[in-house]
């Protein structure tokens, strides 16, 4: 087969170094001190500064950001879907106390598309300087026959430190303690395939569609601000699964969580999905609520001052970031065992009761299905 070559195979190697020539300046805004080396390695160096921190521990997550990039494709719009890729990892390195250092990401396609690949990493870059880290490094891989033309797929993959006294990872949290949400910028990056099923793609090209692609609030510098400020005893970043698979996995065992319905103001988009979803939306998304931190009683009003002080500055979502308090304490898990019957009738009384909040449906399926050990009761 003579004349066959990688670029005719569909594997452009000069359009990839032209791309990262042009992507170097963006990547060189998000630089910290310990940032060793330069762009193009093998591989992203990053020296610590340890000695400021005692018995320092590594964490690390990775991330993508699902079917949000579907959302994207309709509208043509990709500035902002990088920054949900770094949100959804240094947030979820931030909730056990940690400083987020540095960055990698991924990036999957059939074909190369420059301007939309710049748009990508503009976001990315731009989540990075949100949240203090570097972006070291990165791999764009053109993979022509594994995706359709225009198709691509990111991953993200975050490391951070903290101290291994000062980890955040719920063990002091008691009986009587509350939890304190910060609000969402709206969906963030989850529920998405649900979206997609609810909404016919004209209505997402429209106005919809705006709301839907908003990007996710980074909370990382927030958090570590407000843990200077107030004893933090554990906190969990609601993503997939909503309030009832993300707050128990930082309550000790026995152990639970009361939470009042419609003591947040629930944001107009859940609103709109909630009218047309058959189940809870609370085991799908956040409903408003995208970080739930863990205090004691006398902490709370603390916690509210440090956010009210924090002067937070507009992250690209509409409104500011706000603090609620969420009515909730912990509760022994050792108390007369409520069976499936008793707790879908009290659900569906939750359901009459809450005017102010919205059905509850996915609790009973839940409790019912025994899916969870410490389920979230709901209580007026």
């Amino acid at each position: 087969m003579s004349g066959v070559t990688y670029k005719k195979a569909g594997v452009d190697i000069d359009k990839a170094e032209a791309f990262l020539a042009k992507i170097k300046p963006l990547l060189e805004r998000t630089n910290r001190p310990e940032v060793l080396g330069k762009i193009g390695g093998f591989s992203g160096l990053f020296r610590p500064r340890v000695q400021r921190m005692k018995d320092p521990v590594l964490v690390s997550a990775t991330d993508g950001v699902g079917t949000k990039l579907l959302i994207a494709d309709l509208l043509g719009k990709y500035d902002t879907i990088g920054l949900d890729l770094v949100a959804m990892c240094v947030d979820d390195v931030v909730v056990v106390g940690a400083e987020p250092l540095f960055f990698l990401d991924y990036i999957a396609c059939g074909k190369l598309d420059k301007d939309k690949l710049y748009d990508l990493m503009k976001g990315i870059t731009h989540g990075c300087q949100k949240a203090g880290c570097a972006l070291i490094g990165g791999e764009t891989a053109e993979l022509p026959g594994m995706y359709a033309k225009g198709k691509f797929d990111l991953a993200g993959f975050c490391v951070g430190m903290v101290s291994r006294k000062k980890i955040v990872d719920g063990r002091r949290c008691c009986v009587g303690d509350r939890l304190v949400g910060l609000a969402s910028s709206g969906l963030h990056s989850n529920g998405y395939s649900l979206v997609r099923k609810l909404f016919p793609s004209q209505e997402i090209q429209g106005k919809l569609g705006k709301e839907l692609i908003r990007p996710t609030r980074i909370y990382a510098k927030t958090i570590l601000r407000l843990l200077k400020r107030v004893n933090i005893k554990a906190m969990s970043h609601i993503t997939g699964g909503g309030f009832y698979d993300n707050i128990p996995r930082v309550l000790p065992e026995g152990q639970t969580a009361r939470i009042s319905l419609g003591s947040w103001p629930i944001p107009p988009i859940f609103q709109k999905i909630q009218r047309r979803v058959q189940h809870g939306l609370q085991h799908v998304v956040d409903t408003g609520e995208r970080s739930l931190l863990v205090l004691g009683g006398r902490h709370v009003d603390g916690a509210s001052a440090g956010v009210d002080g924090l002067g937070l500055p507009d992250d690209g979502a509409a409104g500011e970031l706000r603090h609620r308090v969420v009515q909730v304490q912990a509760e022994h898990a050792d108390q007369p065992a409520e069976g499936a019957a008793d707790a879908g009738r009290r659900i569906g009384d939750d359901r009459r009761r809450h005017a102010a909040g919205f059905p509850v449906p996915a609790c009973r399926r839940c409790l019912a299905a025994g899916r969870s050990r410490r389920p979230l009761r709901h209580q007026s």
